[in-house]
């Protein structure tokens, strides 16, 4: 398991489809944008530091499912509760928890690997865990 750390989201105007409901990209968005802070809150070094020190680029998508149980509209603060559910080798499993006070609107688990570039080509590659990272997150 890890540590849970939660990011504050206020909905605005602009993330609402015609009806006044939120998008449900903009859930994808906010849950990406709350596994980077999840790190940085863990003590991690933002990943643009990281590639200059180790060579980590981040932490790229490579799966995603989201279950929606309540819409949000514009005007709410909406609090993403994030962890991670579990360590594999070269992948962790991450939980996003979307509330609003004590009403969970959305569910997610996004799949991701810390990746370096292949030095002399533009891909990018799947590292092992750093344990030193992990430590901070459990």
């Amino acid at each position: 398991m890890s540590k849970t750390i939660v990011y504050s989201v206020n909905v605005m105007f602009g993330d609402c489809d015609p009806a006044g409901i939120v998008f449900y990209p903009n859930f994808a968005k906010w849950m990406d944008a709350s596994s980077l802070n999840f790190f940085m809150q863990c003590g991690v070094p933002p990943w643009r530091e990281l590639v200059k020190t180790t060579g980590i680029i981040g932490t790229p998508l490579l799966e995603i499912n989201t279950k929606f149980m309540r819409p949000a509209t514009y005007g709410e603060t909406l609090q993403i509760h994030t962890s991670i559910d579990e360590w594999r080798d070269k992948v962790f499993v991450e939980r996003h928890i979307v509330k609003r006070g004590d009403d969970v609107l959305c569910e997610g688990t996004e799949v991701r690997a810390f990746c370096m570039r292949v030095p002399d080509s533009d891909r990018i590659k799947a590292i092992p865990v750093p344990a030193d990272i992990k430590a901070l997150c459990i």
